[in-house]
């Protein structure tokens, strides 16, 4: 691989040569000295400087597009090398958190079969609370969970990010607004995931700046599952905190609508839990696969 590429691309996406400098473990005068070269080849300006600041000119864009593509290229060698020179037959035990083990995994899960296909997978779903205990349990090598609990025998590692949007039923009086806000959720009837539920977690952190909790909150249903929230949903006149992931098909089909709220926006990271200090050949085979999938750096 071209290591000036790989300066250019650290250059282009945090627009700093100065933390290019420190990721890549190299001075900031060599980093110059990467991107001139570059710049010197192609005949054109890769970045338009104003002060302290940078930009990507044109140029720059169509380089970085490119830069990315090969770099998927090169995890996919990676991964495909990997996967001849370790172990290709076993059994991953997998864990999933709700909402990801039904709208975000099943692709991961075919993909990773065509690479792998002697190697058995099984699925256990879960809210964020259970899939932590059976990695701490040892009854999966790896979770994918919506919550970060912070436990300090389980690493945690980004892996894409989610937003939390309030919907309503399409016919609901609601969707006629074109804003609420957060002083108006005491009025609301919500449906909310039970407890333990990440998604629940990160509901709870995302209202404390407007000094409200859970348990200020209409809740005339608590359910364990995505899908019978949205069900209940297209039943009653609630409103209910649920994924972008997961209402696709019923956005499309007008049956749910999204509320705007105003200043307020819930976004979050799906994270995947490894315990600390421990791994094998076949769940790194696995996270490489799903990295390469989302354009990831694990």
């Amino acid at each position: 691989m071209d290591f000036r590429l790989k300066v250019f691309f650290t250059v282009a996406t945090r627009l700093s040569f100065t933390k290019a400098a420190s990721e890549l473990f190299i001075t900031q005068p060599a980093i110059s000295k990467h991107i001139q070269e570059l710049e010197e080849e192609y005949k054109i300006k890769l970045f338009e400087r104003n002060g302290s600041k940078i930009a990507l000119t044109n140029a720059g864009e169509v380089l970085l597009k490119h830069t990315k593509n090969i770099f998927e290229i090169y995890r996919e060698i990676d991964f495909d090398m990997s996967a001849l020179i370790n172990e290709r037959k076993g059994l991953l035990r997998l864990g999933a958190s709700t909402t990801i083990s039904q709208y975000i995994i099943p692709p991961l899960l075919a993909r990773f079969h065509q690479k792998l296909e002697s190697v058995k997978v099984s699925l256990l779903n879960g809210n964020t609370e259970q899939i932590e205990n059976a990695l701490l349990n040892k009854e999966i090598e790896i979770g994918i969970v919506e919550g970060q609990s912070k436990n300090q025998s389980i690493k945690y590692t980004q892996f894409i990010k989610d937003e939390l949007v309030l919907v309503c039923n399409s016919k609901n009086a609601l969707a006629q607004k074109k804003e609420i806000t957060p002083t108006d959720f005491k009025s609301l009837q919500f449906v909310m995931r039970e407890q333990g539920s990440g998604t629940l977690e990160v509901i709870e952190y995302a209202l404390k700046p407007f000094n409200l909790k859970i348990d200020q909150l209409q809740i005339e249903m608590q359910l364990g599952s995505t899908e019978s929230i949205k069900s209940y949903l297209m039943n009653s006149n609630c409103v209910a905190f649920i994924s972008i992931h997961a209402i696709d098909k019923e956005l499309k089909n007008k049956e749910l609508q999204i509320l705007d709220i105003k200043d307020l926006i819930i976004e979050r990271y799906f994270y995947i839990i490894t315990l600390q200090g421990k791994t094998d050949s076949l769940s790194e085979l696995f996270i490489k696969n799903i990295s390469s999938h989302y354009n990831l750096k694990l």
